[in-house]
């Protein structure tokens, strides 16, 4: 009874606002105002054309999608044309709010030889294609308008990155409403769907660009960087590098597009006229130039290319492109991404030159079902530019590195920005500031926050200027066969005790063992440092002392060694020995990312009862002594990677790491009872298919070089966990492989939906396949054989030591990635060496691979 009360009483109150408002309206007019959206991709649509059906008054949207028009008439329609989109009409509802119409437009196949609109099963054909023939002549002209053809060019570049939690709502009497009022004053509008979103994170750059031809070197000078916001969880540099790189400068004419650390096709590729459907769509004006059109759309719109729009002068010969639009098709098989539009804009200099003049990049994005959805916008302007010989010691060029930070980038204030920055902030990121200092004062969401940085960096800070962090906090509990339940407590010290000197380590029990194990280590820096000793570039000595379980044949730089995750295992793990090392190292890392490291190490090996120590006459030792020298080259030219507490993580893959190094033990030298020489190599590097995913590979090689105990043999890393672990053999088992002499080859290929994305149905799940192969070819010479030379010691008993011949052990997975957009699932198989004792020839390994 009460709901049909409800209606009514509603009912009468519409008819009588109805009543007035068509009073009104023959004095005043209806504001109509709203945005134009590309039903597949949910992004703007450009210019077109907005009419009102009983007056001849019309308007165009603008370049993001929105119009606004006044109607008089007490009975009108809105209709919206563009030519490539079936027209749409309205109904003007004066009883209803106008302001914030969503209206969307479905596309039609269009060609121009004459202007065909194309019925829903379009025969499209690239043969004499006048667009595709078209798309071939921007591409050819790239050399022609190249501005990197001139002997010197420089350009100043402000670029500003901005979050937001999109779709923000403020509701009356909610709890976000009565503990938060104050954030209402700070919500903005989305340049994409005009619904609001308030914003919480704010990174500015201003810097000069400079390029030579000969020599060939480009490099960003960093003269201004500000950051206000929520993120700074960690490093503000590493947040700021994997921002940059995740949503990096389009090039179109590159044959890749390299965007969301994944490549896309090109429109203007040279695979682009099989990739792409090109229609040359339109004229329309840009600043005051009539434009052709050149539209093109992916022949499969899960595939990783982009639905956009070229706009290039009539009858220019040069083809050259004044604007690009370029969106993501909504289906397309890629993560998190909810819509995306990217404009570019150009002038053209006397000599025909291109010259970008903004880069305008917005995303909406929806990363975990149930949290905020979030709204990014990288608004790039370029000015001033210049072709003149500059001189290259004015911006430090001399360094090896891309980009290079003034000392003073962070201290510039705020009335510099607001006289330097070319486009003023808006309402919400002016107070942005304001908004941030107002929420942290709440006690919720101070510790909330605290528990998200906590989380994120893995340490506790034990003050507001802490000297001393506590942590990793993942390695604080975890357990295995031989230690049972282990117990762990460390941290570090950090720059607000001393900038030069620092100290880390931990102390670890094992309540099945009874043993303590430890770390400690102490090391001084010949540079300041920001917060802690890891931070690049390191120029350092440390002194390490160490006690802890060794496990043959699984050691791992990945990860801790005991981390909870790991701690899971398809086999006893009793390859093991206690390790007590004391190690001085030294270490210069160049800004090139060229690195040495030269440390010397005395070692002492305990035997347990799985790992004896008994050499072939059958003496028996508790323990046997090493010290060694070692040197360790590393050079990985234009990496980039995210800086830890404990670690690195690389930002992308893309770079070639080269490593060499080398071990040398001298018999007799403080007790070592062998004598050790060990090369090994490494190379990895990532490697791009363009449309057809990518491949990472990595090569080892190593040799020893004389007669020594298994232990220093080239143990192969066995995978025993249910974890998929990088540059591990996951069906072999720990000491199944001893050699002298091996290489290997590690070859993962991403697919990237190259399969999935062309089944129906199947296609939605936005599922992507992973294949691995693993080879790993090893010899052990009988200088290694403890049967023949019986100073070394006997392979242990309850370990079945395989001899490998010309047959390499290889093993290949095939996978599922992409579940729930997080999760991975291999099923593997091992091809070679099937009949070894205790070792499985199939499994299942499931891993999680977070990428858009």
């Amino acid at each position: 009874m009460k709901s049909i009360i409800w209606h009514i009483r509603h009912l009468l109150l519409a008819i009588i606002l109805m009543s007035l408002s068509n009073i009104c309206v023959l004095a005043k007019g209806v504001q109509v105002r709203g945005v134009v959206l590309d039903s597949l991709t949910n992004m703007p649509v450009s210019y077109a054309a907005i009419a009102l059906t009983s007056t001849p008054a019309g308007t165009m949207t603008n370049e993001r999608g929105q119009f606004g028009i006044v109607s008089y008439a007490p009975d009108d329609s809105l209709r919206v044309s563009l030519l490539g989109y079936q027209p749409k009409t309205l109904k003007i509802k004066r009883s209803a709010p106008n302001n914030n119409l969503i209206i969307k437009l479905n596309q039609t196949g269009v060609r121009l030889s004459e202007v065909i609109v194309k019925p829903k099963k379009e025969k499209y054909t690239k043969k004499n294609n006048p667009a595709v023939a078209f798309m071939e002549r921007i591409r050819k002209s790239e050399t022609s308008t190249d501005p990197r053809r001139h002997d010197f060019y420089r350009y100043e570049k402000y670029e500003r990155l901005t979050m937001a939690i999109n779709e923000f709502k403020m509701e009356g009497g909610s709890w976000l409403d009565k503990n938060y009022k104050f954030l209402s004053k700070h919500i903005d509008t989305s340049e994409i769907s005009g619904k609001p979103i308030l914003n919480i994170s704010l990174r500015e750059k201003m810097s000069d660009v400079c390029y030579t031809k000969d020599p060939s070197s480009e490099h960003e000078y960093v003269s201004g960087l500000r950051q206000v916001g929520l993120d700074d969880v960690s490093s503000k540099d590493g947040i700021r590098m994997a921002l940059e790189d995740v949503f990096r400068e389009i090039d179109l004419y590159q044959n890749d597009v390299t965007l969301l650390q994944n490549r896309f096709v090109s429109p203007l590729s040279k695979i682009a006229a099989d990739y792409y459907k090109f229609y040359l769509s339109d004229t329309v004006v840009v600043d005051s130039d009539s434009c052709v059109v050149l539209s093109f759309v992916p022949h499969t719109s899960q595939a990783w290319g982009f639905i956009g729009k070229l706009y290039v002068p009539k009858n220019d010969s040069t083809m050259f492109v004044k604007k690009v639009d370029l969106y993501l098709p909504h289906s397309i098989n890629v993560n998190f991404i909810d819509g995306m539009v990217v404009s570019q804009t150009f002038k053209k200099c006397t000599d025909g030159t291109r010259l970008k003049v903004k880069d305008d990049m917005i995303m909406e994005l929806s990363v975990l079902p149930g949290t905020p959805k979030l709204y990014v916008r990288r608004n790039t302007h370029y000015g001033n530019h210049s072709f003149e010989k500059f001189n290259i010691d004015d911006y430090g060029l001399y360094s090896d590195q891309y980009e290079i930070v003034s000392n003073e980038a962070y201290d510039i204030d705020e009335n510099q920005w607001n006289q330097q920055r070319p486009v003023p902030l808006n309402r919400g990121e002016q107070g942005l500031g304001n908004m941030v200092s107002e929420l942290r004062s709440d006690k919720f969401f101070y510790w909330t926050e605290k528990t998200l940085k906590l989380l994120f960096s893995g340490y506790v800070h034990t003050s507001k200027n802490s000297k001393f962090d506590y942590g990793p906090i993942n390695t604080s509990i975890s357990f295995n066969l031989v230690e049972g339940l282990r117990l762990r407590a460390g941290g570090m010290t950090t720059a607000n005790l001393s900038k030069r000197w620092f100290a880390r380590g931990f102390a670890a029990y094992g309540f099945k063992d009874h043993k303590w194990k430890y770390r400690a280590e102490i090391e001084y820096s010949f540079r300041d440092k920001k917060y802690h000793s890891r931070e690049f570039p390191v120029h350092s000595l440390r002194f390490t002392s160490l006690y802890a379980l060794d496990q043959l044949g699984q050691r791992y730089n990945s990860t801790n060694s005991d981390n909870f995750f790991h701690s899971f295992k398809r086999m006893e793990d009793t390859r093991v020995t206690y390790m007590r090392q004391q190690q001085l190292l030294y270490t210069l890392e160049l800004t090139n990312n060229f690195s040495i490291e030269a440390s010397v190490n005395f070692e002492r090996q305990e035997a347990t009862r799985w790992i004896p120590f008994i050499d072939g006459y059958g003496n028996r030792f508790n323990h046997y002594n090493e010290a060694a020298f070692e040197l360790d080259l590393r050079y990985a030219p234009g990496e980039k990677f995210y800086q830890g507490k404990t670690g690195r993580r690389p930002i992308n893959l893309d770079a070639p790491v080269f490593s060499l190094s080398h071990i040398y033990a001298p018999k007799g030298f403080l007790g070592s009872k062998f004598m050790i020489n060990r090369t090994e190599f490494r190379y990895s590097q990532r490697y791009w298919l363009s449309a057809f995913g990518y491949i990472d590979a990595v090569f080892k090689a190593g040799h020893v070089w004389n007669s020594v105990p298994y232990m220093n043999l080239l143990l192969p890393n066995a995978n025993i966990t249910y974890v998929v672990r990088p540059e591990s053999y996951s069906l072999m088992n720990p000491l199944e492989f001893i050699n002298d002499s091996y290489a290997s080859a590690d070859l993962t290929y991403w697919m990237n939906g190259l399969i999935f994305n062309r089944i129906p149905v199947i296609n939605k799940l936005k599922l992507r396949e992973v294949v691995t192969f693993k080879a790993l070819w090893g010899h052990r010479s009988q200088k290694n054989n403890p049967f023949r030379h019986p100073e070394l010691f006997r392979f242990p008993d309850n370990v079945n030591v395989t001899d490998m011949g010309s047959v390499p052990y290889m093993e290949v997975s095939v996978g599922i990635d992409n579940i729930l957009s997080l999760f991975r699932v291999d099923s593997v198989w091992r091809l070679s060496y099937r009949n070894t004792p205790d070792a499985p020839n199939w499994g299942i390994l499931v891993g999680m691979h977070l990428a858009f």
